[in-house]
Order: structure tokens, then C-alpha cells, then sequence
């Protein structure tokens, strides 16, 4: 189980890199307009956190995505109860390695998806981003559906 929730993650963390390395490769041709008005592709880099809090703080936030990464390896992987939080947590796991990674060799995460809705330009984000965003979701869907799946069982021993 343990080795496929690394190779799960690693595909995670991979779609991330290469994502990363295409920006790199061709930044020289961005701002790339996808959709009007809507949605470019933009190199940004970020030191801090999501919406660039926490800036200035890389090598707390490197200490906390360790930590994070520790406690998904040595508390919560052993004990998967479902494929949704299996998913979840590899989301997690090669999100959090993917904006590690940047941290720790550009000193800075590479972002470039960036997003206008309604005239506000959301903060730019990358595919990390959006694997731990929808980890925890999941992770949380995971968690309430498992409460509601227990109460009912709970009901029906009675």
C-alpha cells in the first residue's frame, strides 16, 4: 500500500515539475493570453505562501511542508480507509513536494496559472496549488462522508 501511495504522489509531484519546467523553458513568450479576458499563462514567482502570504517566512514554510509531509507518511498513510482519502493525501503529498521543491532550489515557487473572473485577477497559482486545494477538500469530503456512513451504521445495529 505504502508503495503505491509513493508512486501515486510521485505522478502528482511529476505533472507538477514538468508543468514548471515548460514555464521555465518558455518564458520568454509569456504573458500568454489562453482566453480573453479570462485566463493567461504567466510566470510569477511567489516566496510566500497561497496569495503570497507569508512572504519573506521560505524557510518556516519549508519547515511546515516537511513536518506536513512527515505526519502524511508516518500517521495518516498507514491508516486509509477509503480511495478517496488515498487520493487525497497522494494529492497532498505530491502538491506539497512539488512547492517544496521550488522553495528549496529556486528559493521562490514558480507560478502561472492566472485567472481574471467578474474583473478581479486572482492571485496566480500552479498545479501544486491545486493538488493540495483539492486534497484537502477531498480529504474533508472524505472525512464528513465517513461520519455519515457511521452514524447510519450506528442507526442500524440498534
Amino acid at each position: 500500500m505504502k508503495k503505491k501511495f509513493y508512486v501515486v504522489s510521485l505522478i502528482f509531484f511529476l505533472l507538477d515539475l514538468i508543468s514548471k519546467i515548460v514555464v521555465i523553458n518558455f518564458e520568454n513568450y509569456f504573458p500568454i493570453e489562453v482566453i480573453r479576458n479570462f485566463f493567461t499563462l504567466d510566470k510569477v514567482l511567489n516566496d510566500g505562501a497561497a496569495f503570497s502570504s507569508f512572504s519573506g517566512y521560505g524557510i518556516i514554510l519549508i519547515i511546515i511542508a516537511i513536518l506536513v509531509l512527515l505526519y502524511i507518511n508516518i500517521s495518516l498513510i498507514k491508516d486509509v480507509k477509503s480511495k478517496l482519502e488515498f487520493t487525497s493525501l497522494a494529492m497532498l503529498t505530491g502538491g506539497i513536494l512539488g512547492n517544496l521543491f521550488d522553495r528549496i532550489f529556486y528559493g521562490k515557487v514558480i507560478d502561472f496559472l492566472s485567472f481574471n473572473i467578474f474583473n478581479y485577477n486572482f492571485p496566480v497559482f500552479n498545479l501544486a496549488d491545486i493538488f493540495i486545494c483539492i486534497g484537502v477538500l477531498l480529504l474533508i469530503v472524505d472525512y464528513l462522508r465517513g461520519d455519515k456512513f457511521e452514524n447510519n451504521s450506528r442507526k442500524n445495529r440498534r
